[in-house]
């Protein structure tokens, strides 16, 4: 790989958007960054494992699953380039990444990642930096305010989409959610005729697709926009 491609494709990354070439030359300087390849169906990450690399997606498609402590039910998600890989577990009491994530696709796919100490030391000494990584984690907390909002409102509709928005990122495709059926009544605290009625209502507005167990999401960012 070429400095030129390296630094194109390092200045195309959420983190490092708006740097300019000449900075993206320094940074290279200071911090080690790995460029790794996954066939597909390989473990990128583990569930549980420690965050001590900061992970971006530069090529292809991982899928990321989340499965409860008690298994009742499981959320997946697609990410692909350039999105970076579970930002809210960088920092904060929790630093643990949430759920495997593993290639998916027909080709390979393609991570460059930097040590959590390097990062940050690059984030101590640019405000463009601190911006993007502020922004990241200020859209997804927001999101949870969103999700409370939602939640006072008292329409399952909008109970839905905050539990999907909360926990899923907000750049994820081909988000799918499988939990049994007394589980999703339980998990949203209504019964079999609101749920199911609820149900109806979203797959006839193209909010989602429903099948026996499965909730498979066809528009994440309609339903963000449901909550704001």
């Amino acid at each position: 790989m070429t400095n030129d491609s390296m630094y194109e494709i390092l200045m195309n990354l959420p983190a490092f958007r708006g740097i300019t070439y000449n900075k993206v030359s320094q940074i290279v300087e200071k911090a080690k960054f790995h460029f790794l390849r996954f066939s597909p169906g390989s473990i990128i990450v583990d569930e549980g494992e420690e965050c001590t690399y900061v992970k971006f997606i530069i090529k292809g498609a991982a899928k990321i699953s989340i499965i409860d402590k008690a298994k009742r039910f499981s959320v997946e998600q697609t990410l692909t380039a350039p999105s970076m890989i579970s930002p809210d577990f960088l920092f904060g009491r929790i630093t643990r990444y949430p759920g495997r994530v593993v290639a998916q696709g027909a080709e390979d796919c393609g991570i460059v990642q930097i040590s959590k100490n390097d990062y940050m030391q690059l984030l101590a000494g640019d405000e463009i930096l601190i911006l993007n990584m502020l922004n990241m984690l200020s859209m997804n907390s927001q999101q949870g305010l969103w999700g409370a909002l939602a939640i006072s409102n008292g329409s399952l509709e909008r109970r839905i989409a905050s539990w999907i928005i909360a926990l899923t990122q907000n750049d994820a495709t081909d988000i799918v959610i499988h939990a049994g059926q007394d589980d999703f009544y339980r998990i949203f605290s209504t019964d079999k005729e609101i749920f199911d009625k609820t149900i109806e209502s979203m797959t006839q507005c193209s909010l989602i697709d429903s099948e026996p167990f499965t909730l498979r999401i066809k528009s994440r960012r309609e339903l963000r926009d449901m909550l704001s």
